[in-house]
C-alpha cells in the first residue's frame, strides 16, 4: 500500500469519525460543552491546517505544527474540564496562558486560511479593544479588564471560543451540512436539476429560469452562494451561452439566484440557525417567517429574467432538453424522501430540528446504494458515502472557523460593553427615526459583508444594531432577519461582489457588466427587506394569513413595477413612473 493510498484512507477515517460523532451527540443525551465543543473544533483544525492546505514544505510543516498544537489545547481543556470549571474563567498558570494565547493564534490563523483575512482581522481589533480599550478616552473605553480574566473567558469558560454559537455550530449547522452533502452525493442534485428544468425550460429565457429554480432547490441544501455558482452554474451557464444569452446576463442569473439560497427554507445555510440561537425560538417559527420573503426575492429574479427576455428575444429551451416527466418522476425520491421525513417530522412531532435532520441522513444515506434506474450497487454506495463524509467534515471545518472566530469578536463585546455603546450611537445618529437606523444598518452590513462570510457579517451587526432596531419598535425576529438579509448584499453588490466574480470566471466574461445586471435581477434583495418591515405580517403567514397574503401580492406588484423601471423601460420618465408606482405598491397601506 503506497503513501497515498494511506493518507486517503486516514482523510476518509477523520471523515467518517467528524460525521459519527455529529450524529452521536443528537442520540447520546448532553455532553459538557467544554468537552463537546472543544472535540468539534480539533476535528475542523485537519480540514484547515493539513487536509485543505495546498502548500508545500515549510509552509505545510507550519500548519502540521499548528495544527497539533490546536489538537493539544483542545484535548487539555476536553480532558480537565472539572478541574476548569472551577477557575470560573480565570487562567492560574503559565500552562493555561500559553495554552489561551495559542489556541486564540491558531483559530484566527484558522479563519484566515478558510475565509481569508478580513474576519481575523475584526477579531483582532476586538480583542486589542479588550485589551487596551481602558486607554481610550470618553464613552468607548471600558474600566479594563484582568489578562488572566480576559483571556480565561474567551478560551477556558463559555464566553468567547466555546460560547452559545459554537454550540449552534456543534449541535445544529454540523448536522444540516451533513444532511446537505448527503443528498448532494446521490442523485439529489441531479433530481433538482431535472425538476427544475421541465418546470421552466419551455418559457422565455427558460435555461435562465432553470437556473432561478434549480438555484433556489439545490441553496435550500447547501446554505452557500459560492457553492451554488459553483454547483449549479457548472451546467446552466454553458447551456445559456450555447442558446445565444449574453454572457454578463447569463453569469448574472446565476449569482442572483445563487445568492438566494442562504434565505430560502427549509435549510437556509448557517445564519438561520444561529438566528434561531439568538432568539430562543423555533427553527419552525425562522421557516415560517423566511419562506414568503424568500419566494418574493426568487419571484423578483424570476420577473427579471422574463422581462429581459422579452426585450432581447431569448428563446426558451428546445424540446429535446428537457428532460421527459418519467425522468423526473424517477428521480423524484432522491430528494422528496429525505425532505419529507425531515419536514414531516418538525411540524408532527415535538422532536428537534437535529432529530428530524438525522433521520432524514439517514434515508439520503440508504438511497446512495441506487441509482435513478434502481439499480443496487454496494461499490457505488461506498464511493458515494466515501464523497459524502468528506465534503461534510470539509464544510464543517469551513462554518467552524467563522463561527468560532466570530465567537471572539463576540465575547469582547459582551465582556467590554461595546456592543451597547455602539447601538446607543446608532440611537443618536437616527434621532429617534427608524428609518434612518434601518439605512445605517444596512450600510453597515454591506460594509462588513464585504470580505466577512454572510454568518459573520450577521452576527457582528445585529450583535451591536439589533437591540437599536428593536428599541426603535421593531419585532427581534424582523430585526434580525432584516440584518440578514442585508448581510448578503455583498454577495451582489460591488465594490466586493463574491457570486459574481465566480459566475463572471465561469461564463468568461468582465465581472462589471454582471454586477450591474446583478443589481437589477436582484431588486428583491435590496426592498423585500423593507418590504417586510412596512408589511410586517408577511413574516406571520400562520398567524395572519390573510393580512400576509394582501401584502404578498402588493410586494409582488411593487417588485414586477420595479423591474419594469430597471429592466424593460427605455425612456426615463417612463421609469420613473414605473419605479415610483413600484414603491408606493410596496410601501403605501403596509399589511
Amino acid at each position: 500500500m503506497n503513501l497515498s493510498s494511506l493518507k486517503q484512507q486516514a482523510t476518509l477515517l477523520l471523515a467518517v469519525v467528524c460525521v459519527y460523532y455529529h450524529l452521536h451527540l443528537i442520540f447520546t443525551g448532553l455532553i459538557p460543552n467544554l468537552i463537546s465543543r472543544p472535540i468539534h473544533l480539533a476535528l475542523a483544525l485537519p480540514w484547515v491546517f493539513v487536509i485543505g492546505t495546498k502548500s508545500e514544505g515549510v509552509k505545510k510543516a507550519l500548519g502540521i505544527v499548528i495544527c497539533l498544537f490546536g489538537l493539544y489545547s483542545c484535548g487539555y481543556i476536553a480532558f480537565n474540564r472539572d478541574i476548569l470549571v472551577e477557575q470560573y474563567g480565570y487562567l492560574e498558570n503559565i500552562q493555561q496562558y500559553i495554552i489561551g494565547i495559542g489556541l486564540i493564534l491558531v483559530v484566527l490563523e484558522m479563519a484566515r486560511r478558510a475565509v481569508k483575512l478580513a474576519l481575523p482581522t475584526v477579531a483582532v481589533i476586538a480583542i486589542l479593544y479588550g485589551l487596551y480599550g481602558q486607554h481610550l478616552p470618553g464613552e468607548f473605553g471600558h474600566p479594563g479588564l484582568p489578562l488572566g480574566s480576559f483571556l480565561g473567558t474567551l478560551v477556558i469558560a463559555e464566553g468567547g471560543l466555546w460560547g452559545p454559537l459554537t454550540g449552534v455550530s456543534v449541535n445544529v449547522v454540523a448536522i444540516f451540512v451533513i444532511l446537505g452533502a448527503f443528498i448532494g452525493a446521490g442523485d439529489g442534485g441531479t433530481s433538482f436539476m431535472a425538476m427544475a428544468t421541465k418546470l421552466a425550460g419551455r418559457y422565455r429565457a427558460g435555461a435562465a429560469k432553470v437556473s432561478v429554480l434549480s438555484s433556489a432547490f439545490f441553496g435550500s441544501i447547501s446554505g452557500s452562494a459560492s457553492a451554488n455558482v459553483a454547483s449549479t452554474g457548472a451546467i446552466t451557464l454553458p447551456t445559456m451561452k450555447r442558446l445565444g444569452y449574453p454572457a454578463s446576463f447569463a453569469a448574472a442569473v446565476e449569482a442572483v439566484a445563487s445568492s438566494g439560497g442562504q434565505i430560502m427554507p427549509p435549510l437556509m445555510g448557517a445564519g438561520a440557525f444561529v438566528m434561531m440561537e439568538l432568539l430562543r425560538v423555533r427553527y419552525i417559527d425562522i421557516m415560517t417567517a423566511a419562506i414568503l420573503p424568500a419566494s418574493l426575492f426568487f419571484l423578483a429574479a424570476w420577473v427579471g429574467v422574463d422581462l429581459f427576455a422579452r426585450r432581447y428575444g431569448l428563446n426558451a429551451m428546445t424540446p429535446d432538453e428537457i428532460p421527459s416527466t418519467k425522468r423526473v418522476l424517477r428521480l423524484a425520491p432522491f430528494f422528496l424522501i429525505p425532505f419529507s421525513l425531515m419536514l414531516s417530522i418538525l411540524f408532527f412531532t415535538h422532536y428537534t430540528p437535529q432529530f428530524a435532520a438525522a433521520f432524514a441522513i439517514f434515508s439520503a444515506a440508504g438511497l446512495l446504494v441506487v441509482n435513478e434506474q434502481m439499480e443496487f450497487s454496494l461499490r457505488r454506495w461506498f464511493e458515494r458515502f466515501s464523497k459524502a463524509c468528506r465534503n461534510a467534515a470539509a464544510q464543517i471545518a469551513m462554518i467552524a472557523s467563522i463561527i468560532i472566530c466570530a465567537g471572539l469578536v463576540i465575547g469582547v463585546l459582551n465582556m467590554t460593553g461595546l456592543g451597547i455603546k455602539v447601538t446607543s450611537v446608532i440611537l443618536g445618529l437616527a434621532g429617534g427615526k427608524l428609518w434612518v437606523a434601518l439605512l445605517l444598518t444596512a450600510v453597515a452590513c454591506l460594509i462588513l459583508g464585504m470580505e466577512v462570510p454572510t454568518t459573520a457579517a450577521y452576527l457582528i451587526c445585529v450583535s451591536v444594531a439589533g437591540p437599536a432596531l428593536q428599541q426603535l419598535g421593531l419585532a427581534p425576529l424582523q430585526a434580525h432577519l432584516f440584518v440578514f438579509w442585508y448581510a448578503l448584499l455583498s454577495t451582489i453588490t460591488p465594490p466586493v461582489c463574491g457570486t459574481v466574480f465566480i459566475a463572471a470566471g465561469m461564463a468568461d466574461t468582465p465581472w462589471v457588466p454582471v454586477a450591474g445586471q446583478a443589481m437589477r435581477l436582484g431588486l428583491g434583495l435590496y426592498f423585500v427587506p423593507l418590504a417586510f418591515i412596512a408589511n410586517p405580517s408577511l413574516l406571520y403567514p400562520t398567524i395572519h394569513p390573510v393580512l400576509a397574503a394582501i401584502a404578498f401580492t402588493k410586494i409582488g406588484l411593487g417588485l414586477w413595477l420595479l423591474g419594469k423601471s430597471l429592466i424593460a423601460e427605455k425612456t426615463i420618465i417612463r421609469r420613473v413612473l414605473y419605479f415610483l408606482a413600484g414603491l408606493a405598491a410596496i410601501f403605501l397601506f403596509g399589511a
